[in-house]
């Protein structure tokens, strides 16, 4: 383990994500509106809780995907960086009779991540509420104190939550968790930690020519049981007609212990001399210290224990499909 990492899995780390799009859909139909469009069973998730989506265009490719947080009478969105004004407008556009309104709110707000053994009690302390509520949370699962919401993330293995709250809330927010004993992450680590848990990011890994199976998000981000959504047909006939069996696969690879080379966005996958895929994520593991990456190979290379080789000669290992 690197040291830095060692420092952050005994204790805490935080780091700012407020450049995380944020947006808020009001109304008693907010629910069911989203539910309608999304890939998975917003309708059935209890206030409190929540689910990570895609919003597929017809043809099933990926317009964005979502974390998505009901309350009683709204639901919130967490999207990649700079998405937020385009979605928002576009979600408008599709508002008819329902009771709804949506609110980009990533200006008013402001978002850290905080990771780490003792994350759970740092973001207890700041939030002001009892440290077994905090870690009692499931994935998703999230509670308010006064202005501050917290919420239970899933992007590295080690603990992590993030903390939304008022951009006047900031400061205060900080120094209470440096207070707490919580250090600044540097974003290229935790970068490292979701490449390590094998987290694909949308903007870097997935992108609007993707197909959520592509990626590995059937389990995380789709219903097979709920209603219609936007793209569902392509969803379906790839499952049912197809069995599932997608032309690539989102994999994350490993090289051998002592290769310290990190290689490029776009290195060429090869198996036995003849190019699969590409890279679309890589770097230096801080708790393996190992090289590892995320990368699309052919369905033929996508199984683990594979051994494959990056660009030139660097020899991967076929790690695990990503989820």
């Amino acid at each position: 383990m690197t040291p830095q990492y060692r420092t952050i899995a005994s204790g805490a780390g935080w780091l700012d994500a407020s450049a995380r799009g944020r947006l808020r859909f009001e109304g008693p139909d907010a629910a069911s509106f989203l539910h309608a469009l999304v890939t998975n069973d917003v309708a059935g998730v209890p206030p409190g809780r929540g689910v990570y989506a895609a919003w597929l265009t017809p043809q099933g490719r990926m317009i964005t995907d979502l974390r998505l947080l009901r309350d009683a009478d709204r639901v919130l969105a967490e999207v990649s960086d700079g998405l937020a004004p385009a979605l928002a407008t576009r979600f408008d556009q599709l508002i008819f009779a329902e009771k709804v309104a949506v609110f980009d709110d990533t200006t008013a707000t402001r978002m850290v991540v905080v990771l780490g053994g003792l994350a759970a009690a740092v973001v207890a302390s700041v939030a002001g509420v009892p440290e077994a509520d905090v870690s009692a949370l499931p994935i998703l699962g999230h509670l308010t104190a006064g202005d501050i919401r917290v919420v239970r993330i899933d992007d590295v293995a080690l603990p992590n939550f993030a903390i939304w709250m008022p951009a006047d809330r900031w400061d205060a927010t900080l120094d209470a968790l440096v207070r707490g004993g919580a250090v600044e992450v540097p974003a290229a680590l935790h970068d490292a930690l979701r490449i390590e848990a094998g987290r694909p990011r949308f903007g870097a890994d997935m992108s609007t020519d993707t197909i959520p199976l592509e990626a590995g998000l059937l389990d995380r981000a789709i219903s097979t049981s709920k209603g219609c959504y936007v793209g569902q047909e392509v969803i379906v006939r790839i499952l049912h007609r197809g069995g599932g069996r997608v032309v690539r696969h989102l994999v994350q690879l490993a090289a051998d212990a002592g290769e310290t080379a990190v290689p490029a966005v776009g290195t060429a996958v090869l198996d036995q001399g003849r190019e699969v895929g590409a890279i679309t994520s890589a770097a230096f593991g801080p708790a393996t210290e190992r090289v590892v990456a995320l990368g699309y190979v052919h369905r033929d290379s996508a199984v683990v224990g594979r051994r494959l080789q990056l660009g030139e000669g660097l020899e991967v290992t076929v790690a695990a499909l990503t989820a």
